[in-house]
């Protein structure tokens, strides 16, 4: 008999028919939106807590701390509940009420702060007295070892070894970097593209992180290229992607979305993957789709 946690990951994948008018290249959107969670961080989240818990460096008896700018922070909140640990999740002031409120729904306690960077020193000083453990997505290898052992794997199966190109949103970085490992041990040829935000853009779960804030766990020679999305083309193609293809999902699926189809018209032939990270519901009280 299956459990939640088995429903983790093996997330489908559909191919934009609408959107993509370039003769020659397919592309494809990886649905993280229908893990139980809601999005692709249950699959770090999980690998990040079971492997401590195995590791024996924590417990029920331990309290667990997190700084999120949401997605994150709702997968552990979840992964936390199931495993009965204690975890207090540091989100900018600026979060959506609907990710407050899930995480609340889970048992987490939320703490609002100024900004994710304000966020993570809160955790960063709390874990240091000693009174608080941080899985520290943005150091933790288990982060990007989930995407090797299962985002990549799926992909690789699921398009018959076919991919040419893989496009993902660059957070924590964590589902770039574990599946370009896995990726460039199947074949080299295959191209990682990251997307990030323009200068003084905001887009929910990318960033464009300062040098002292860069996550650790990111090797910049896993990712041949990097393209810079606007604010307003991650809106206008997240809106596009819900009215001409019936994807639902956030602004850093838009952003990925957009410099997918960019990169179509570059090439002549090709596969392209992106990783749509979560679903649109989470950001209604927004003026995403307003």
């Amino acid at each position: 008999m299956a459990t939640i946690l088995d429903t983790v990951g093996n997330t489908p994948m559909v191919e934009l028919k609408k959107l993509n008018t370039k003769p020659g290249v397919r592309i494809f959107a990886k649905l993280e939106g229908n893990n139980p969670g809601g999005s692709v961080k249950d699959r770090p989240a999980l690998n990040m807590m079971r492997s401590a818990l195995e590791r024996g460096e924590i417990n029920v008896n331990t309290k667990l701390i997190e700084a999120t700018s949401g997605n994150t922070g709702i997968a552990m909140a979840l992964m936390a509940n199931l495993f009965g640990l204690n975890i207090e999740l540091v989100m900018p002031v600026t979060s959506t009420r609907e990710r407050v409120l899930t995480m609340e729904a889970f048992g987490a306690r939320v703490t609002l702060l100024e900004s994710i960077e304000v966020c993570r020193d809160y955790a960063d000083e709390k874990a240091a007295s000693g009174e608080f453990y941080m899985l520290n997505q943005f150091a933790n290898p288990d982060n990007y070892l989930a995407h090797y052992k299962t985002t990549g794997p799926e992909i690789w199966r699921d398009t018959r070894q076919g991919i040419t190109h893989f496009v993902s949103s660059m957070g924590t970085t964590g589902t770039i970097m574990g599946c370009s490992t896995f990726f460039k041990e199947q074949n080299a040829a295959i191209q990682i593209v990251g997307c990030q935000p323009t200068e003084e853009a905001s887009i929910p779960g990318i960033r464009r992180w300062p040098k002292e804030y860069v996550p650790k766990i990111f090797n910049p020679d896993k990712v041949d290229r990097v393209m810079d999305v606007s604010q307003e083309e991650a809106v206008r193609t997240t809106r596009l992607l819900a009215r001409e293809e019936g994807i639902f999902a956030g602004m850093s699926s838009g952003g990925a979305a957009s410099a997918a189809l960019r990169l179509s018209e570059e090439i002549n032939e090709g596969l392209i993957v992106f990783v749509a990270c979560d679903r649109g519901d989470r950001y209604l009280s927004s003026d995403l789709f307003g």
